[in-house]
């Protein structure tokens, strides 16, 4: 039997290179203010791949994705056991683009205190009087740049995009920028109204992207995880204040409370956090999550 190695490890995922395609691997590791944890969650890693799968069906329609399998019978010998079932992804090989696409619905974290400071969030000028946690008028796109490990990702304009991309890919930077831009939009739009007809408001989330042989733009990575998005329930919500969250902001929240803990998470803060994660599938899919670690995944 083969044995591979991954080709690039991030905060919490691996990639394995297979010749023809990739296997995205998410591990139990959770990061926060960019520092990968000390502690592991467990089952996380089965619940957000299983998570993104079912939003990478739900938006096809929107725009491709990488997504080829989640089965491990579809993958090579080596990831036919317990040690990959429901954490891996056999995924298409594309040119990533250097940019995280982020989209915003309410005002809320790093946005609320930019809001708070001078009335703009990423340098985009907001009404008055906007409360925390408020639904904005309209999404707003704040893309960033996607930084190394260690490394903090830096807001950038949608102009300094276009420079990026058009560096990159001379006389297409406009094209793709506007591309990132207008997909990333509709994603969010569709995907949060259908989260709200299920009980979850998406505050956030980010997206990113790809090309294919033909230049074609598709999407990658992971897709409306609780890693990469806000989860608030919608029973109880009011905005002027912070929110309970499905997602880690439970963990940021509880770093930021303690701050000489040296990112070391107690046992009670793990199990609530993978209940959450757990609690967000079930409501957003309509399935059991105990499904997800039966040997069937094998």
């Amino acid at each position: 039997m083969k044995e591979y190695r991954p080709v690039k490890e991030g905060k919490v995922r691996e990639i394995y290179d297979i010749g023809d395609s990739l296997i995205l691997v998410v591990t139990d590791r959770i990061s926060a203010f960019d520092v990968i944890l000390k502690n592991k969650v467990t089952d996380k890693g089965v619940i957000l791949t299983q998570m993104s799968k079912f939003w990478f069906d739900f938006t096809s329609d929107i725009i491709p994705n990488h997504l080829l399998s989640v089965d491990v019978q579809d993958m090579p010998e080596y990831f036919r056991n317990e040690r990959f079932a429901g954490r891996s992804s056999l995924c298409k090989k594309l040119e990533m683009l250097p940019v995280e696409c982020i989209v915003r619905g309410y005002i809320t974290g790093s946005g609320w205190a930019g809001y708070k400071e001078n009335g703009t969030v990423c340098g985009i000028r907001l009404p008055e009087g906007l409360k925390e946690s408020e639904k904005l008028p309209e999404a707003i796109y704040t893309p960033s740049t996607k930084a190394e490990i260690g490394d903090h990702d830096e807001n950038i304009s949608y102009e300094k995009t276009i420079e990026l991309l058009e560096k990159k890919y001379p006389g297409k930077g406009e094209y793709y920028a506007e591309q990132l831009r207008d997909k990333t939009l509709a994603l969010y739009r569709k995907c949060a109204d259908y989260a709200l007809s299920r009980g979850i408001i998406i505050a956030d989330t980010k997206f990113e992207f790809g090309l294919d042989e033909e230049g074609n733009l598709v999407l990658a990575d992971e897709m409306l995880t609780p890693d990469s998005s806000r989860f608030w329930p919608l029973e109880g919500y009011e905005a002027g204040k912070g929110q309970p969250s499905y997602d880690k902001q439970y963990v940021r929240d509880w770093l930021k409370a303690n701050p000489d803990s040296d990112y070391d998470l107690p046992a009670e803060v793990i199990d609530k956090t993978v209940e959450k994660y757990k609690e967000a599938y079930e409501k957003l899919t309509g399935k059991p999550a105990h499904g997800l670690f039966m040997e069937e995944l094998l």
